[in-house]
């Protein structure tokens, strides 16, 4: 079985959007989400982690009838996806092992709890990567991910907008040809987004979270935008990733100071208002990163598939 990876990372990822909804709030008409205080674009985690689940479905394209890996294995399957019933998934560990489940109960034996929670990690990458809370009908227990992420926030405020749009075909033929039905469509005009995360080394002892497996998510926050165009996200593109690595497994940085060692400047006036990525220019101070930690940025990763 490959080994998990023992060493803590944190990384920033950049991407932006121009003409379109990064993220939008159902609960404010779909607009994107904002911070109501400063004006700046939110981007939430979830909406992150749901893009990193399509792009490892496309790439590693295995489905939930798919066999069980073998022992030893890591298999590439997503737990939470569209339509994916949930207790279906968590009942395939107890048939794999040969255990009768007792509804919201996990198994008596600890040997046996370990058996179903290691079951769903070493099958579901999504689990590995992100944890789950895995206590329904079906009780595999719970995993704390490796990986985290922070709510995505613009550079620079943005300004969410709106457009009327009309269809002219008919629903049906009994309708006035000439009756032409109108929408919203809602959007930003650009908005340049930094995305913080964490990966920590000790709790992928727990997942089994391993260096493919970090490559892979590495691979997917640089690609996941190129095979998921939509025309309410405009041109979404991920544009660099800054990835922090340190020697040891606990840390050599509190994560606050590399953050701070990025740093984002604009190359235009301060009363323009930005409409590309060459606006700015994203600097890492190599200087002010401490000992112990390599720095590495990515402006591009070549598919795997």
């Amino acid at each position: 079985m490959p080994e998990p990876i023992s060493n803590r990372y944190e990384f920033v990822l950049f991407c932006d959007v121009k003409n379109g909804n990064p993220n939008g709030d159902p609960d404010a008409g779909n607009l994107p989400r904002i911070d109501p205080e400063t004006g700046h674009g939110i981007i939430s985690d979830v909406c992150i982690k749901r893009k990193i689940r399509n792009y490892v479905d496309l790439v590693k394209n295995q489905q939930f009838d798919d066999s069980d890996v073998a022992d030893g294995e890591f298999g590439y399957k997503i737990y939470v996806q569209e339509g994916a019933v949930l207790n279906e998934r968590n009942e395939r560990a107890y048939v794999h092992n040969g255990l009768k489940p007792v509804d919201k109960k996990l198994p008596k034996k600890v040997e046996d709890q370990r058996k179903v929670t290691k079951f769903m990690c070493d099958n579901f990458y999504d689990i590995r990567a992100f944890g789950a809370v895995m206590t329904t009908g079906r009780n595999c227990g719970q995993v704390r991910g490796p990986v985290q992420l922070c709510f995505g926030e613009s550079v620079d405020p943005v300004s969410p907008l709106e457009m009327s749009i009309t269809r002219m075909a008919a629903t049906e033929k009994k309708e006035d040809k000439d009756n032409k039905t109108m929408g919203r469509k809602q959007y930003i005009p650009y908005g340049l987004y930094r995305i913080e995360g964490f990966v920590s080394a000790s709790l992928a002892e727990r997942s089994g979270f391993c260096q493919e497996d970090l490559d892979l998510l590495f691979e997917a926050l640089m690609n996941m935008f190129e095979n998921d165009r939509s025309a309410s996200r405009g041109f979404m593109t991920s544009r660099e990733l800054v990835v922090f690595k340190h020697e040891s497994k606990l840390g050599n940085a509190p994560a606050h100071a590399l953050f701070d060692a990025v740093k984002v400047s604009r190359k235009i006036p301060a009363e323009q208002p930005a409409r590309e990525f060459n606006d700015y220019e994203i600097v890492v101070d190599a200087d002010s990163v401490p000992d112990g930690v390599d720095v590495q940025v990515y402006t591009y990763i070549q598919p795997s598939a």
